[in-house]
């Protein structure tokens, strides 16, 4: 077994960074004898490494990698995205065989299992609706709501102007770019009039409510909010309380294997 270095960074940190597993996924392979660091079998959690080592990984952690689904959601107002608050529920509890979209061309069937571990990659607030991604597959989980995630979110927003008039344009610059919520400076944005009433908004992040509390800063009132786009995943023509599973050649980074 190879050395357990001091320096370098945690395995599972590694195999994250480089694509291959969450860090969840990480540990468990290795747990399981499942990971290899220059040849040999790496067991131990909390093994470091060095940079230029080779991390290979064992078929069965691919196999079982291979079989984890990911599930797209059409969320309706009134359901939450994580786990049920004040009366409210979850909307994975839409997703069971009677609401599967009739158009699903997947090729997957549905199993039970694929509700085992599934959990929400991002959020919607309960007034909101639209693209909701539920997973099981760490890598896709890190790639949409990771630190250093990338991935666009497309929204189109329904407002209503405070007072009489329109919106100036340079309020319209600072949605762009130049508000901060929570004292931190947000990432740009592209945002643009689709009509007299309603607003499309692009995002590279996620923070809670931030749509809402970004129209709030100039002097706009949401009425209405629908996410439409994941990176490259549209939510298309799935109806309102349906989902679908993702296609085995679809891909929210276009780069993405």
């Amino acid at each position: 077994m190879p050395a357990v270095h001091d320096a370098g960074m945690r395995l599972s940190k590694r195999m994250s960074e480089l694509g291959l597993a969450s860090r969840r996924e990480a540990d468990e392979w290795i747990a399981k004898g499942w990971v290899r660091v220059d040849g040999r079998v790496v067991a131990e959690l909390g093994s470091r490494v060095l940079p230029g080592q080779r991390i290979t990984i064992d078929a069965r952690a691919r196999h079982q990698q291979a079989g984890r689904v990911t599930i797209l959601l059409n969320k309706p107002v009134g359901w939450v995205s994580g786990q049920a608050e004040d009366g409210h529920a979850p909307a994975i509890t839409l997703v069971k065989p009677q609401t599967q979209w009739r158009k699903d061309c997947s090729g997957i069937r549905f199993l039970r299992e694929h509700l085992r571990g599934i959990a929400p990659a991002g959020r919607l607030d309960i007034d909101s609706v639209g693209l909701l991604v539920f997973t099981q597959d760490g890598r896709i989980a890190r790639q949409l709501i990771g630190d250093d995630s990338e991935i666009e979110k497309e929204y189109l927003v329904r407002v209503e102007i405070e007072g009489a008039g329109r919106l100036p344009d340079d309020k319209l610059r600072l949605l762009g770019h130049g508000l901060e919520l929570d004292g931190v400076t947000l990432r740009p944005a592209e945002v643009e009039w689709i009509n007299d009433d309603q607003l499309r908004f692009v995002l590279r992040e996620g923070r809670k409510r931030q749509i809402r509390r970004m129209c709030e800063a100039v002097g706009l009132k949401v009425t209405g909010l629908k996410r439409v786009r994941i990176g490259q995943v549209l939510l298309g023509d799935l109806p309102a309380g349906q989902w679908r599973y993702l296609r085995p050649d679809e891909r929210f980074d276009a780069g993405s294997r």
